[in-house]
């Protein structure tokens, strides 16, 4: 993992990291102007001393690593305002956005990505059994509850996600282990490499990578006979309407979703959608601890509180 880190970083910088600790790294920010900034559960750092600056030829530099030296061959992923590296571990990108409105959805969609000014590196994270205590609660006889898991960005969501899948896929001497399907369209589940994934997902997980949630789990569900299918950040209309289908075919969705509180989380329309006709059926909240911890919370589909720890 932190090679993978390491190679995307100007020659020049990366005797630093040796110094570093990776023990409870999330995020590496990268500003024009300002030092790196190493970001921990609890607390951040710089990176060497606080005059090393990130400059504009270090930063083009680091695209040229990112890219493969072809920043126009990752334009179609800089439009979405991310990368994924090799490991799952996603950079995030700023700078001079143009857009236009869509033909067909009236919507305005970013056409280029310019003048790249910041990057967040996301570490990606593989914590086997965080979701333990989480998944025996989530079990409906042989199988699970429809389920979201949401928390603010940067909780850990999609870890969660990924170790819930391979507790599944697995299973154990009680719980046999279950068909799951994961839909990875920006690869940071299984981190696919040459088809093969790089984190583990168990013995029983197929994934469908880089492609479009709402058509890819209309993909598996005619083709891979899934007992769970499995998406990372659910957010359009399309995706919740696809995983109204998915319910009415049998099959059960395990999902994340942003929102910073429960709260929140019900004044999304399309979340009372859901809850109203009954495609989703718990909640897990996961919390961070002002000590870096995890705990979670799990709700009904109606939002009422079940357990905590």
């Amino acid at each position: 993992m932190q090679q993978e880190i390491i190679c995307v970083f100007p020659v020049a910088m990366r005797e630093d990291f040796a110094r570093i600790s990776w023990e409870g790294l999330e995020e590496i920010r990268v500003r024009i102007g300002w030092p790196v900034e190493l970001i921990y559960d609890n607390r951040s750092k710089w990176l060497g001393n606080y005059d090393d600056i990130i400059d504009r030829q270090r930063l083009d530099e680091m695209l040229n690593y990112i890219t493969g030296y072809s920043v126009y061959a990752m334009e179609e992923d800089l439009k979405q305002g991310f990368i994924t590296l090799v490991g799952g571990h996603r950079i995030g990108v700023t700078g001079h956005a143009t857009y236009e409105r869509g033909k067909n959805t009236g919507e305005y969609q970013v056409t280029s990505l310019t003048d790249i000014g910041g990057l967040n590196i996301r570490i990606a994270h593989e914590k086997k059994g965080c979701a333990k205590d989480i998944v025996l609660l989530l079990r409906n006889g042989q199988s699970i509850y429809n389920t979201l898991f949401f928390s603010a960005p940067g909780v850990g969501k999609t870890t969660y996600l990924r170790d819930a899948i391979r507790i599944l896929s697995t299973g154990d001497a009680v719980f046999p282990g279950i068909k799951c399907c994961v839909i990875d369209e920006r690869s940071e589940i299984a981190a696919c490499r040459m088809g093969k994934p790089q984190n583990d997902l168990g013995i029983r997980c197929d994934v469908l990578d880089a492609c479009p949630k709402d058509m890819g789990m209309r993909m598996v569900l005619r083709a891979m006979s899934p007992q769970i299918i499995a998406v990372d950040e659910l957010g359009k209309e399309s995706e919740f309407d696809m995983l109204e289908q998915m319910c009415c075919s049998g099959v059960k969705v395990l999902g994340t979703i942003h929102a910073g509180n429960l709260q929140e989380l019900m004044q999304n329309k399309m979340v009372r959608k859901g809850i109203d006709n009954g495609s989703i059926e718990r909640f897990v909240e996961l919390v961070r601890f002002p000590n870096g911890s995890r705990g979670f919370h799990i709700y009904n589909g109606q939002g009422r509180l079940l357990w905590e720890k």
